[in-house]
């Protein structure tokens, strides 16, 4: 499902964000990516959505080598990636359902649709009976379920977050995680990156760290069997 082979990635000014990445996920995997501030779990999400492209090596998608993707082809792969953030990035003027409706608009969905495709991620993540509010009245943790609801609109097969849950309290951090486990035993392949360790250790899944640009550990969910 995600590959990556020998991928090395300089910035402009210099800095070696990955050092001889060699990763590989199964579909349908649940995968925590670990590390500090400046390891590079950022910088490897953005690769597998194309924001960034590796200095060299390559990133496959589906047996799809996504260095070599035309650019006028990077929005429909995007739109099988859902991507969440650790800042939301949801529109402030409009309600929980406008933000996720606003998703399924721009890529020229039948309007007809929305309302149910809508209707159905707003209760996936607990959120439906909160439609219509806007994101100042909601809780960090519901904006955040919201920008969840609308990275999983169009279904994708892979499901990314970068720090979900970094600027939550430790209940709403473990809701967000909990429905993120509940989307990936539906099939959807789910990378997290964190620096949360106990997140990990609670979910039991595989947790790749990164140290440095590199990968220092690969551990399966028996990591954390007694």
């Amino acid at each position: 499902m995600i590959e990556f082979m020998d991928v090395y990635l300089k910035y402009p000014n210099g800095v070696e964000a990955l050092k001889n990445i060699n990763i590989n996920v199964e579909k349908g995997e649940f995968v925590f990516l670990m590390g500090s501030t400046g390891s590079g779990k950022s910088s490897l999400l953005k690769l597998i959505y194309r924001d960034l492209l590796p200095t060299s090596g390559v990133v496959y998608i589906n047996n799809h080598d996504v260095t070599e993707l035309p650019v006028e082809r990077i929005p429909n792969l995007r739109r099988k990636i859902g991507v969440v953030f650790q800042d939301y990035k949801l529109l402030d003027y409009k309600n929980a359902y406008e933000n996720i409706a606003y998703a399924l608009e721009v890529t020229g969905t039948d309007p007809k649709n929305i309302p149910e495709k809508v209707k159905m991620v707003l209760e996936v993540v607990g959120l439906w009976e909160k439609k219509d509010r806007l994101p100042e009245q909601l809780s960090g943790g519901e904006k955040q379920l919201t920008a969840i609801a609308r990275a999983i609109v169009h279904n994708p097969p892979v499901l990314l977050a970068d720090e979900p849950t970094g600027n939550l309290d430790g209940d709403s951090a473990w809701n967000v995680i909990k429905i993120l486990d509940y989307i990936n035993s539906k099939g959807t392949t789910v990378m997290v990156a964190t620096h949360d360790k106990s997140l990990p250790e609670r979910l039991k899944k595989r947790v790749i760290i990164l140290k440095d640009g590199k990968v220092a550990s690969d551990e399966g969910a028996s990591l954390w069997k007694s």
